[in-house]
């Protein structure tokens, strides 16, 4: 499909101001995803990336929204628990996972937070025809992505979800809160042992680097698992790859960004755009296989 063209971005006194913060920044892909979108579609709007240290965002965060202009914030690594903690109202995902990438001010002058990437990744596996009700699967990984990620999985219906992490003890406290929250069978490991599960992710960051170990072997995985890996790379990852040796179908992460835009402009008041990116997702594939390297 052609898409229109991009007119030059117009920023003046009008224009709503939303930043991404993190630490680093230079890897973020946000801006390349929802800037052309703004352009393309007349919203006088911009997003930014800002780099703020760990020791200090909490202070940020309360003197950015004193600009009257500012529509909100995303947030990134590492970020997105420690924002959390200084809320005022979250979303129900955003509670139980204690994470969040989204903050906007309400209209009684507090902080509300949101969390979506649980949300893009699960509509991702419906798009992928990945069935999540009643289905047993590990979650390698429980930072912010993979805690979002677990718990919209519980959302979604999942009977079995085995959490992953190289500090298990560190797990305990969410693995409480998911069972607390919904009916699924919620354990904890050290290790990762894909068998007996129907669909494994990884949440973790190996595969960036060459010399990065696999986060698991997929020659345990059980006939017809299905694996998912969410680094944002346009092309197969080193998991995706031995996967496909395997015979395993495997997908990418991307689309779990793709499928969160709506989520994103919804929960901001862009809800003209959201509405017309769930209708035809095209612009936003395009944007962001663009900004991704491959």
């Amino acid at each position: 499909m052609a898409l229109p063209i991009v007119r030059a971005m117009q920023i003046a006194g009008s224009t709503r101001l939303f930043m991404i913060l993190g630490d680093p920044v230079v890897q973020v892909k946000a801006p390349a995803l929802f800037n052309p979108l703004f352009a393309r579609h007349g919203v006088d709007a911009v997003l930014v990336p800002v780099q703020v240290p760990s020791a200090q965002v909490q202070g940020y965060v309360r003197q950015a929204f004193a600009a009257r202009n500012l529509g909100g914030l995303l947030l990134t690594i590492p970020h997105k628990t420690p924002v959390f903690r200084m809320l005022e109202r979250c979303d129900r995902l955003g509670t139980v996972a204690q994470s969040v990438n989204a903050v906007r001010l309400g209209a009684d002058g507090q902080l509300e937070g949101g969390l979506f990437d649980g949300i893009g990744f699960v509509k991702g596996l419906h798009r992928f025809g990945i069935p999540v009700r009643g289905a047993r699967t590990m979650v390698v990984g429980v930072g912010g992505a993979g805690a979002a990620i677990a718990a919209s999985l519980a959302d979604e219906g999942a009977a079995e979800i085995a959490l992953v992490d190289l500090d298990p003890a560190a797990c305990e406290g969410f693995a409480q809160r998911l069972r607390a929250t919904w009916p699924a069978t919620v354990s904890i490991h050290g290790d990762a042992d894909p068998t007996g599960f129907d669909l494994v992710v990884n949440a973790t960051p190996l595969g960036l680097r060459p010399d990065d170990p696999l986060p698991f072997d997929p020659a345990r995985l059980d006939r017809g698992a299905a694996v998912v890996d969410i680094l944002m790379k346009d092309h197969p990852t080193p998991l995706l790859r031995a996967c496909a040796a395997q015979g395993v179908r495997a997908w990418p992460g991307l689309e779990m960004m793709i499928q969160q835009a709506p989520d994103y402009l919804d929960f901001f008041g862009l809800h003209t755009l959201a509405e017309v990116l769930r209708h035809d997702d095209d612009e936003v594939r395009a944007a962001l296989q663009a900004a991704v390297p491959a």
